[in-house]
């Protein structure tokens, strides 16, 4: 079992961590919104004809408008955001601001939910965190709006985490189908849908024709159909089910740094001592806030429970 779980997150770190660079190379010359769309239509018909083949009880009408509120905020807003941030950003900058989220969990939780102010080892790690934010984008970029970052393409990546935040919070008490895959599947289809509205509604089909999309372009789309919603998901929820939590959410550390490096290598993006330390920052913000999270989480256990997988 140990070895199956070590190939699962190396899976899922390798996996999430390239989508970031697959989707710069897709959005070249395919329009954003409607790349995504096309990236959750046919792993969602799949993982929901499946599901549903397998005996998993058909969901409810219920079940449907819950999963495509998570669909909607979870693939619309934040995949959706990600892939038009990235005609602008580079990848690297777009997996180190997507990997705020947990920052905008906290703050969520503690609005939103809980209603109680954060423990200060989670307030270190949030202030720490926008530090790095700060660090990354530039203070002369935020003040003035000069700098080497699009500032437009910055603001979509950091509203997609938040809108990811959002649909995961509201996804703990929502009414989801028991099977995770097909609520996967289900959340996927609504994703898809609300992706090629929005592409429709801002015209990105004007003037748009096939024969102008490259073969890279093409790849990149393949890539995050078949690895990305695919083998991803995948492997993220078997693990949710076979592997402690505080062990799967090590990808949020991973993943930025597998989007830099392969950025700077396969696509020449910028790698220099800023975005490293940004990097750095931000990366061990989260681990301090996963690590307040957990600590929290295991006070709150009865004495003698394990961790939950």
């Amino acid at each position: 079992m140990r070895l199956r779980i070590a190939i699962a997150l190396l899976a899922l770190y390798l996996i999430w961590g390239s989508t970031y660079l697959a989707i710069r190379f897709a959005v070249e010359t395919l329009p954003p919104f409607l790349m995504a769309g096309t990236r959750f239509l046919v792993p969602g018909l799949l993982l929901v004809t499946w599901r549903l083949l397998a005996g998993d009880p058909g969901p409810t009408p219920r079940q449907w408008r819950a999963t495509a509120i998570v669909g909607l905020l979870l693939l619309l807003g934040g995949n959706g955001l990600v892939s038009w941030a990235e005609q602008r950003v580079d990848s690297g900058i777009a997996a180190i601001l997507v990997g705020t989220t947990p920052i905008w969990l906290v703050l969520l939780d503690a609005l939103l939910v809980s209603h109680r102010r954060p423990r200060w080892m989670a307030i270190a790690g949030l202030l720490t965190g926008f530090a790095g934010i700060v660090l990354l984008v530039g203070p002369q970029n935020i003040l003035l709006g000069k700098g080497n970052y699009d500032l437009a393409g910055i603001g979509a990546v950091l509203m997609a985490a938040f809108l990811w935040s959002v649909g995961s919070i509201y996804s703990r008490a929502a009414d989801l189908p028991r099977s995770p895959l097909l609520s996967t599947g289900m959340q996927m289809l609504a994703g898809c849908g609300g992706l090629v509205l929005v592409s429709l509604i801002s015209g990105e089909w004007t003037g748009f024709a096939l024969e102008t999309v490259t073969s890279r372009s093409w790849l990149g789309l393949l890539y995050l159909i078949i690895f990305g919603s695919l083998g991803g998901f995948v492997a993220y929820t078997w693990l949710l089910r076979h592997a402690p939590i505080s062990l799967v959410s090590t990808y949020a550390y991973v993943n930025p740094l597998v989007a830099i490096l392969l950025g700077n290598w396969l696509a020449q993006e910028t790698l220099d001592a800023r975005v490293l330390s940004a990097a750095a920052i931000i990366i061990g913000s989260v681990i301090v806030i996963n690590i307040a999270r957990q600590r929290e989480a295991a006070a709150a256990r009865p004495p003698g429970q394990e961790e939950p997988t």
